[in-house]
This record gives structure tokens, sequence and C-alpha cells, in this order.
């Protein structure tokens, strides 16, 4: 398929297919945008554009870390996830042992503390030691609670916390005696403090939640024998589309409608920074093999903040359902087109956006002859 780019930013597309096996034609859209220079303002379309990203990234060795950035070609969200790559910073530019951070969009809030490192004590009655003052420190599921149980060096296959297997500070009450100077969380909600490392906390982050975690593995679907038999290599039919959704729930909103203000805080060295989403409209124009044409409006159903580089990323998406193959569809435009390129498109003539841009045509038409 042609891809016609209007946008001024990252375009692609790829192919998926839904639980009732119907391929999908995929197109993301990926915009970056820089904070304003004013508090409150929109931000603005930066210079350098983030390309799309095709394979999940890792903070740390894959599948042993937290994911970074997830890949863009998620067939459909359901709803807009709100993503943060961000450090907590303690006010002032003063060490500080614990700083509340927190993001507010729309309805959506989400505060909780960040803490300087610590250690368990290990005995009869664990306990943490007292926190190491800090004046940045990284926000990633690797530092929130949970992780791996693996102090008993006898143990072939070691028990992990299933909704964070890459955090920290989670022991059974069976190595209690082993986990002096193991590694306690950075995180902790406010109203439910880590206070044994047995316990059954919420993990404290921003970021992306692991595909094969059971917040999200529990919307992929049965893969029993019966899928094995006679489903297989197509999902199963309880398949649910919230497995896309990368942002744990209490950070998935409604699609924005642009204009909405993000207020973070403590997220960035001057305390607190506010600013609004672009508000911009995303037309995609499939074009069919059989003359058709299918106008769609992109959704925005990601936003990822980056306030230690001062930038926003958004991705648009709009799919379209194919009958057969690919070729049915040769071409799609993303964003505003003028009316210019449309004139010669329906006439079929070739459409140039400059006089310069027409002599470098001829001229390359010249050398292939």
């Amino acid at each position: 398929m042609h891809l016609i780019n209007a946008t001024g930013m990252q375009v692609g597309y790829t192919m998926a297919t839904d639980p009732s096996a119907r391929d999908h034609i995929v197109v993301a859209i990926k915009g970056t945008f820089a904070f304003p220079r004013h508090d409150g303002d929109v931000c603005e379309i930066a210079e350098e554009q983030q390309p799309l990203t095709t394979a999940d990234e890792f903070c740390g060795a894959p599948a042993y870390s937290s994911v970074r950035y997830e890949t863009d070609f998620a067939l459909r969200k359901l709803r807009c996830d709100v993503l943060l790559n961000a450090s907590a910073y303690a006010p002032e530019g003063h060490e500080a042992t614990k700083v509340k951070v927190g993001i507010k969009i729309g309805r959506m809030m989400k505060v909780f503390d960040v803490i300087g490192d610590r250690m368990w004590m290990g005995g009869v009655f664990s306990r943490i030691t007292s926190p190491v003052p800090f004046r940045v420190m990284p926000i990633t599921y690797d530092r929130a609670f949970g992780g791996i149980d693996n102090l008993d060096s006898d143990e072939a296959t070691p028990d992990a916390y299933a909704v964070n297997p890459v955090g920290r500070g989670w022991h059974r009450t069976r190595n209690r005696f082993r986990m002096s100077g193991a590694q306690a969380p950075n995180t902790e909600d406010p109203a439910d403090p880590v206070r044994v490392p047995w316990g059954n906390y919420r993990p404290m982050s921003l970021g992306v939640v692991g595909r094969s975690w059971p917040q999200r593995y529990r919307h992929a679907g049965t893969y029993d024998r019966s899928w094995i038999d006679n489903v297989f290599p197509f999902l199963p039919a309880d398949f649910n589309e919230l497995y896309f959704q990368a942002a744990p729930e209490d950070q998935q909103i409604e699609y924005p409608r642009g204009g909405e203000e993000i207020i973070l805080f403590n997220l960035v060295p001057e305390g607190r920074i506010r600013f609004r989403l672009p508000n911009i409209k995303m037309p995609v124009c499939f074009f069919h093999k059989d003359g058709s044409i299918k106008d769609q409006q992109g959704l925005l159903d990601t936003i990822l903040i980056e306030p230690d580089r001062r930038r926003l990323i958004l991705t648009w998406r709009a799919s379209v359902a194919l009958k057969r193959n690919v070729f049915e569809i040769p071409e799609a435009v993303v964003g505003q087109m003028s009316m210019t390129w449309w004139r010669a498109r329906a006439v079929g003539k070739n459409y140039y956006r400059s006089l310069a841009e027409l002599v470098q045509a001829r001229c390359a038409e010249g050398r292939s002859r």
C-alpha cells in the first residue's frame, strides 16, 4: 500500500488479525511535541519527530526488565493509554527521603510516593531500613514492589510476584532469615505503604504493564488443546481487545478531544508544570481498488509523556477491515491534502507541491530514459 503522509509526523501501517480471523490494515500516526515555553500553553509540534516503535523496547534485559516503549502497531485500543517515562524530583533541588509525585489529566489523577533506596532487614520481625536521601529518582516498574524471590540458592525455579515480576522487595515468609540486604521498593501507595516483604501490595509506576502480567494476560483468551487443534494460528474467540491497553487501568481515559490540561507534580525539576494537549484532527482516507473511498478520523489512543526530555508523544490509529487481502487498498492518505491535490487526482494528473518539485521530477524522468 502506498501511504501519503501530509501530517509532518511519522506514519506507518501494518496488517493485523482480529479474533474472527479477519485481516485489517492498521495505520499508526506518531507525533512528537515539545513542552510549551509558558506554563499552561498548548504543546507545539517538535522539530525532531520520534520514529514509530516496531518492537517492544525494554529498560534493561528483554523480559527481565520493564518496557520503556511498546510497539505502536496494536490493532486497536478501546481507551486512551496515558503513559510516562519519568523521574521523581525532590522539591527545590534539595535532597529528600520521600517525594509525592502525580499526574492529572481531565478526571484522571494518580498520586504515589517515591522513596529513597532502602533494604530489608531479615529475621522473625522483618523491617525496612531508613531511606537514603535523593534528588532525582527514576520511576519504573523495576523499582516498584515485586520481583523474583531468588534468595534460596537451592531452589531451581524461584517464585515471582506475578503482577510485577521485574520489581524489587517481594519475598516469601520462608526466606525471612535470608533477606537482610535485599532491596526494598522505591515506590508505594501512600494509602497502603509497604510494611512486610510478603505483602500483596499494588506496584506503583507510570509506564507500560507487561504483556504476560495478569493485569493484561487475563484478556488474552484461552489457549488450550481445543485452540491448538481447531483455531491455531488465529486468536481465540474469547480474546478481549483490552489486551492491547498498555497502561494500568487507572491510567486509561476516554479518547481525548484535544485541549485537555495535563498537570505534573514533582516530575520536573521546577516541581509543577501545566500544559495542554494539541487539538488536531487526523483524517485517514483509504482508497479501494474498486474506486470507492473510506474516510476515517484517527483516534488518539496513546499519550506518552517524557518530562525529562520535555516532550509529549501522541499516537493516533485508524484501521479498515479487508475482504480478501491487502491489495484491495492500494493507497491511503493521512492528514489534510490540498484541494489542488484532490483535483489532480480526480483527473489522473500528477500533483507537485512547487515548481522546484516539478523540475526535479522532470529531470529524474530525463535521466531514466
